[in-house]
């Protein structure tokens, strides 16, 4: 079934939140996703129903309730990748962002999910892209009770945001099993920095799994991307999938 928007109230501020729960009475496990650039947009809303479909609660919260109006949420979201318009208020966004709240924000999400009858005490997983991959990639540092963690071309997770060590220094901290999934003309995460976090999980004995994918750079799984690549993004899904149901449905 198609998912809905419900409000939250996270730190004092509304957070909205797009919720999608597969029919049927579960239990089933339950996914947080981590928003990228655009925010809650029709790629977002659209992975949320499609985890859904594939037997996962979803939840994607707005990343950026704190820092824009209710109306900028409903006008933004709803314009397509490269508008004017959108990209003169989105710009600023992202560099406002704290990792503690935005552990704040996913954690609430991840609250929200637990409260639906059909997960209760099901497992829990984190899923982002982009921007939202390295949120993927922090909260597996800072939630132990995650049980799977999906990263789509995570940019930035050698940066810290606010206070706190980056998602990557704090790479000792990850309890879940990860996936990975890269495109190998991507300049960030490049390569070089695929390998280097592959190599620091390796000797931190961290389970994961990572996949890079020829011909394609950032972004390559959103439809409204340039760089948007149906046969990768279909593949890279697949094992998205495959991944999420091994850990959380086990």
């Amino acid at each position: 079934m198609p998912g809905s928007i419900v409000t939250l109230e996270v730190d004092g501020a509304p957070m909205r939140t797009y919720l999608a729960v597969p029919d049927g009475e579960g239990p089933f496990p339950a996914i947080a996703l981590g928003q990228h650039r655009l925010g809650i947009d029709v790629f977002m809303r659209d992975r949320c129903n499609r985890l859904a479909d594939a037997g996962f609660a979803a939840a994607a919260p707005d990343l950026y309730h704190r820092s824009w109006a209710p109306e900028q949420f409903d006008e933004v979201t709803a314009l397509p990748r490269g508008d004017e318009h959108a990209e003169s208020i989105l710009q600023p966004l992202s560099g406002k962002m704290h990792d503690e709240e935005i552990v704040h924000d996913m954690n609430a999400a991840l609250s929200l999910l637990k409260e639906q009858p059909q997960v209760g005490s099901s497992p829990l997983g984190v899923l982002g892209f982009c921007m939202g991959g390295r949120v993927a990639y922090l909260m597996a540092t800072r939630n132990a009770r995650l049980k799977a963690t999906a990263c789509f071309y995570p940019g930035n997770v050698f940066t810290p945001r606010g206070g706190g060590p980056a998602p990557f220094a704090a790479s000792d901290r990850i309890m879940s099993p990860m996936i990975g999934l890269f495109g190998n003309l991507d300049t960030g995460p490049s390569p070089e920095d695929v390998e280097r976090i592959d190599k620091e999980l390796t000797r931190l004995q961290v389970e994961h799994e990572f996949h890079a994918f020829d011909g394609v750079a950032h972004a390559f799984m959103d439809p409204t991307s340039a760089i948007y690549s149906q046969a990768v993004a279909d593949e890279a899904w697949s094992k998205a999938i495959a991944f999420l149901d091994a850990k959380l449905n086990s």
